[in-house]
């Protein structure tokens, strides 16, 4: 994204009540030994509230924040907002099932919380979701300047049978939330600097593995395990070649990123990376990177979890929510999906965010 003047006008999220450790090993869900070194002090987790819907109480907030239109808890819109001030665009990003089959979400979304009658699309490349339909808006908004705004969303509901959060993919604890946020092309809160995805397909078997295409959902194993088809392709492939190719498309998109940002890497104040295991945050981001854990939001996302698709949305937010991310500061924003993608984006903090009910 170059030469675009994009703003981020607001953002939200909804984190339901965290599980500890403690209470998951007591409850049984899992062994300590399985995730002690992931460092993962907590887990939010549903208690019922799907991903879309947790995706609309984002939307409701990231849209007050923009001060735009939002509808309220009965899908009635709000009687003091202009009907022609609306999102463009609605992208909604997942990893796992949204709660019905053969079903839209990103339209409940856009139904449940504006009035838009513009493109409503999902948007699926796994934990790079979030950061791919970031660019994918950046890119509607400047190719028209008629466009104004667009609504980003992202949630998941992480369950049993389908998928255990604690063990399908080793090194990483899955969290349920929804996150959003509203870019805008007539100010906000902050300036999207720049924003840089980088594709390797030739990663993409190591998420399919061995195993022949499927008829029905959970054909291969269920709950889902991702071990297999990692060391299927590593085995195939060789673990120098893949992790080569690993480094090589996570390095092409910071660097792009912080070049288009006009940035260097001791200008940014905040790190927003996954909400990783710390052994797997080390080596994609802390080591490659040379990043100081504390210039991160780790000891925030440990408490959370991996959001699938929305860590760094709602990353976003607890910056600009909690104040630690101050007016004329930088923060840059990392995402890596199975794919295999990366996205970068340099984000520049305008003013305060205003306190939001």
């Amino acid at each position: 994204m170059r030469g675009a003047d994009l703003f981020v006008a607001g953002t939200g999220r909804r984190l339901p009540p965290a599980m500890t450790l403690d209470q998951a090993v007591a409850d049984g869900l899992v062994e300590r030994r399985t995730v002690w070194r992931d460092g993962i002090v907590s887990v939010c987790v549903s208690d019922g509230e799907s991903g879309p819907e947790m995706a609309v109480r984002a939307a409701r907030t990231a849209l007050r924040v923009a001060g735009g239109h939002a509808r309220g808890v009965d899908g009635d819109p709000d009687d003091d907002v202009d009907p022609d001030d609306d999102v463009d665009l609605v992208l909604h990003a997942n990893i796992y099932h949204q709660g019905h089959d053969l079903w839209p979400p990103a339209s409940y979304v856009q139904r449940a919380a504006t009035s838009g009658r513009g493109p409503a699309i999902e948007v699926r490349q796994l934990s790079n979701g979030g950061m791919a339909a970031l660019e994918l808006a950046a890119g509607y908004l400047a190719a028209d300047r008629t466009r104004r705004r667009a609504l980003i969303t992202t949630g998941d509901r992480f369950a049993l049978p389908g998928i255990d959060r604690w063990r399908s993919d080793p090194g990483t604890v899955l969290a349920d939330g929804g996150t959003a946020l509203v870019l805008s092309t007539t100010g906000g809160y902050a300036r999207l600097r720049s924003i840089v995805t980088v594709s390797d397909p030739t990663l993409e078997a190591m998420q399919r593995g061995g195993d022949p295409f499927g008829a029905t959902p959970l054909d291969a194993r269920r709950p889902i395990d991702v071990e297999p088809a990692h060391r299927h392709f590593v085995s195939a492939t060789g673990l120098d070649t893949v992790l080569d190719r690993l480094d090589a498309g996570g390095r092409e998109a910071y660097k792009r990123a912080l070049s288009e940002a006009g940035a260097d890497a001791d200008e940014i104040a905040w790190f927003v990376l996954p909400n990783l295991g710390l052994p797997r945050l080390r080596e994609y981001f802390l080591g490659k990177f040379d990043i100081d854990v504390d210039r991160t939001l780790w000891s925030w996302g440990r408490n959370v979890g991996h959001l699938g698709a929305g860590d760094q949305i709602a990353g976003l937010d607890e910056l600009a929510v909690s104040g630690r991310l101050r007016p004329g500061q930088l923060c840059l924003l990392a995402g890596v999906g199975a794919g295999f993608t990366w996205s970068c984006a340099v984000v520049e903090m305008l003013r305060p965010l205003e306190e939001r009910s």
